[in-house]
């Protein structure tokens, strides 16, 4: 680690993103707009969750500061039109911590972490609409991953009552569900099966909460290990001479029992 000169830093990106955009900059950088960072947005947050998955510090580094520049860049566009920088970014996230975290910054009892999570939401709503109560499952992102915002909101519903006294309530759902699905199978409706195939998956992801897993992460994790795993099927196929196509479901079967040795 090099010695603390995070505002020098911070501040030489902000110049040079500031270079990037000005009328002699970079024509690529120029002609951006929010709405064409949006791709890069999202595909850098995900590129920073595989190198966290992997465990690399040096990418983890590297994929983080891909990230930062979005933000900067995003909030250098706002500031060209006169709406907003980035220094009022970090003064309204700093603002909404000290006001969500009294217990810190004010010196208020807090009891167990479910009383701390009702004050979270509490305050949230409070600052919604000038103080305005919405609804329990309100400013959940409709554009999160699907399994995301499923646990997003079961956590929501199960904060004010609405859950099982504890995960064998959920795991006899999740029996019941399996035996929906298989029914909806047999009877080959693709509207039932599709929606029985929905409620087993969002039983699974209480199950999930219960046993505080992140299903997002889990089956993230878990396709990356197929990957790798399949991955080495080629390579070892490749070896022998020999495509996955021209193999026989044997062979692979055999490699990939390999690879479950090799890459846990």
């Amino acid at each position: 680690m090099t010695p603390d000169n995070t505002p020098q830093a911070i501040n030489r990106l902000i110049r040079i993103v500031a270079a990037l955009r000005s009328p002699r900059g970079c024509p690529w950088d120029r002609d951006q707009t929010p709405a064409s960072l949006r791709r890069f947005l999202l595909e850098e947050a995900y590129e920073v969750l595989e190198a966290l998955d992997q465990e690399d510090i040096t990418n983890i580094r590297l994929e983080l500061g891909d990230l930062l520049l979005q933000i900067v860049l995003l909030s250098r566009m706002f500031e060209e039109s006169g709406l907003f920088g980035l220094s009022d970014v970090a003064n309204g996230i700093a603002d909404k911590l000290v006001l969500r975290h009294p217990h810190v910054f004010q010196g208020t009892d807090i009891g167990d972490r479910d009383d701390l999570d009702r004050q979270w939401d509490r305050i949230k709503a409070a600052e919604k609409e000038g103080g305005k109560r919405k609804g329990v499952l309100a400013g959940i992102p409709r554009r999160l991953p699907a399994l995301l915002r499923a646990q997003k909101v079961t956590e929501r519903a199960a904060r004010v009552g609405f859950d099982w006294p504890d995960r064998h309530g959920v795991e006899e759902k999740i029996a019941e569900e399996v035996a929906e699905f298989l029914e909806a199978c047999g009877n080959r409706s693709p509207v039932g099966i599709e929606n029985e195939f929905g409620d087993l998956l969002f039983s699974l992801v209480n199950l999930a909460r219960f046993l505080d897993i992140s299903a997002e992460d889990a089956l993230r994790k878990t396709i990356g290990r197929f990957q790798r795993r399949f991955e080495f099927i080629e390579e070892n196929l490749r070896e022998k001479g020999k495509t996955i196509e021209e193999s026989s479901l044997d062979e692979m079967n055999l490699f990939w029992e390999r690879a479950k040795q090799s890459i846990p």
